[in-house]
């Protein structure tokens, strides 16, 4: 229904930014890290996303359009609700949670306040049999399934595109983002890092 919000941040509070947009004042739910790049009575602008419930309507806003990536394939989980959701992106970046999910480190998310290891274990293997049976093959050499990006097993350039394609970018983003990056001297998360700064300009 929104995209995104664009008008200046009047209030906030734990968890919550209300951005006013022609003098109506939407009340966003998000992470810490969405709340730490803003500034109360400066512009800003967050990519949104609503949560219809029988007993609520929320509206949910973050910085970065990977963030709200993240958030809704951290809701899509069986288990995993918003306010969960918010927990794990309020003590991880998009890129610490896809390498986390990549290789399994259940440690990110369980320091998360309120997730404990068996959402954690959820989590990872939910997100990782989304990528098996949808958008990574797992066969070497076979393709994201309708994305067109080229799997090879314990290679950090694969290992990679597949983190960000946890994050909803397309196989063409990733292609792009990639290129250029030294894949040798760097590790699997600065490469992350540095292909979604490119995204992200």
């Amino acid at each position: 229904m929104f995209y995104y919000l664009n008008g200046i941040l009047t209030q906030v509070g734990p968890n919550l930014a209300v951005i006013d947009c022609g003098g109506v004042g939407y009340a966003c739910r998000t992470t810490n890290v969405t709340l730490s790049a803003l500034e109360r009575g400066k512009p800003a602008k967050l990519f949104t996303c609503l949560n219809v419930r029988e007993d609520a309507v929320e509206l949910y806003g973050f910085a970065t359009e990977s963030e709200r990536n993240c958030f809704q394939m951290l809701t899509a989980v069986s288990g995993v609700g918003p306010k969960a959701a918010l927990s794990i992106l309020s003590s991880a970046t998009p890129d610490q949670l896809a390498l986390a999910v990549i290789t399994g480190d259940e440690k990110t998310l369980t320091a998360a306040p309120g997730v404990g290891k068996k959402i954690a274990q959820r989590i990872i293997l939910e997100l990782k049999d989304k990528l098996a049976k949808g958008q990574l093959g797992t066969e070497p050499g076979e393709r994201y399934g309708g994305t067109g990006v080229t799997v090879i097993p314990e290679n950090k350039s694969s290992e990679a595109s597949a983190a960000l394609a946890v994050l909803g970018y397309s196989a063409p983003e990733i292609s792009v983002a990639l290129k250029g990056i030294d894949m040798d001297s760097l590790t699997l998360e600065q490469i992350i890092k540095q292909a979604l700064k490119k995204m992200m300009k």
